[in-house]
């Protein structure tokens, strides 16, 4: 015969009915790049219990491959710590002592993904997941190179160098359902490469086959040479065509954003200012990486006609002075 109180064991405890559990009110929060977000866990209690001083609130942000778990936030009675990016970032909201609740500020692109809240009190554990979803625009890139030039570390370097990251299938998904068609195969952040058809044609899978985003699989991250889809939101600053007396060369191009008090502007930023703003501008210009794009959001007859779309003209040659040039202010 077992003799103790309630309070010190407990004898055969149904699993099936734990005394503490996590929960949260929606498995998926939206937010944008500079903006915050609050992850929501609530810590749910059998009445019997009452937290614990030595109650510890953990999360974690997953990685695509769900190998490992980067750590972000750990709160132990008075002690609580930030990690790494997330560092001064991130705080519990405590709106009662059931709220695990994490409130993530100033929102970087990377922040993007998958979150788990894992409580321990004792013997009791739970853990939820939660997703932070971005308001953005996926664009297919490749470099001057050329297509497929780019393994799967060039191409993180490629987005990161126009203001975006490589984006996730669930963001390609999602840009293919709304309407992005795009024949080359790109570099995905979980290491695959896919590419999103709505339109089936021959070259790009056959004509007879259905809408859909068409899988390469898994890729050698190294030794295999692809496109990337990047993938960006919004910014801090303002995007413009730099009003200018001439057309100018590449390096008059960088020169003139700098002598207006600005960078020559990236891809992703024209992208952002394309999609999230409704930029329309039927003036092809330099951009950082060398191309000669403009943005068209009204199409109209020589102003891409068919599509609102970021039409792109290529890598010219920097020293021709055919072209003008987009810039970006960044403000705080």
């Amino acid at each position: 015969m077992v003799n103790c109180s309630s309070d010190l064991c407990r004898v055969n405890p149904d699993k099936n009915n734990p005394r503490l559990s996590v929960a949260a009110d929606q498995s998926k929060v939206v937010s944008r790049r500079g903006g915050n977000a609050t992850l929501p866990c609530k810590i749910q209690m059998d009445q019997s219990l009452t937290p614990s001083r030595k109650m510890r609130i953990k999360w974690t942000k997953l990685t695509s491959d769900y190998l490992k778990e980067v750590d972000v936030f750990v709160s132990m009675d008075y002690h609580k710590r930030s990690y790494g990016s997330f560092h001064g970032r991130v705080h519990l909201r405590g709106s009662s002592p059931m709220d695990a609740s994490l409130v993530i500020t100033d929102i970087t692109l990377e922040d993007y993904g998958r979150y788990k809240c894992e409580v321990i009190d004792g013997l009791e554990d739970g853990t939820v997941v939660v997703s932070l979803d971005l308001e953005g625009v996926v664009f297919p890139y490749f470099p001057r190179l050329g297509r497929y030039n780019l393994n799967f570390y060039d191409a993180e370097r490629a987005c990161r160098d126009q203001d975006a990251i490589v984006a996730s299938f669930d963001q390609l998904y999602n840009a293919w359902r709304g309407k992005l068609d795009w024949c080359n195969a790109g570099w995905l952040s979980d290491g695959s490469v896919q590419y999103p058809i709505t339109n089936p044609r021959e070259p790009c899978g056959g004509k007879n086959t259905v809408p859909g985003v068409r899988n390469y699989g898994l890729r050698d991250k190294e030794k295999n040479q692809y496109d990337v889809f990047c993938f960006t939101s919004h910014y801090k600053g303002r995007f413009y065509y730099l009003i200018h007396p001439s057309k100018l060369t590449y390096d008059e191009a960088v020169g003139a954003c700098q002598k207006d008090g600005a960078q020559i502007a990236k891809v992703g930023q024209m992208y952002a200012a394309w999609k999230l703003l409704g930029y329309d501008r039927c003036d092809a210009g330099w951009l950082a990486d060398g191309s000669v794009r403009y943005p068209i959001s009204h199409p109209r007859r020589r102003c891409s006609p068919t599509e609102a779309a970021v039409r792109f003209s290529g890598f010219p040659d920097k020293k021709h002075k055919l072209y003008g040039v987009y810039c970006f202010k960044g403000h705080n």
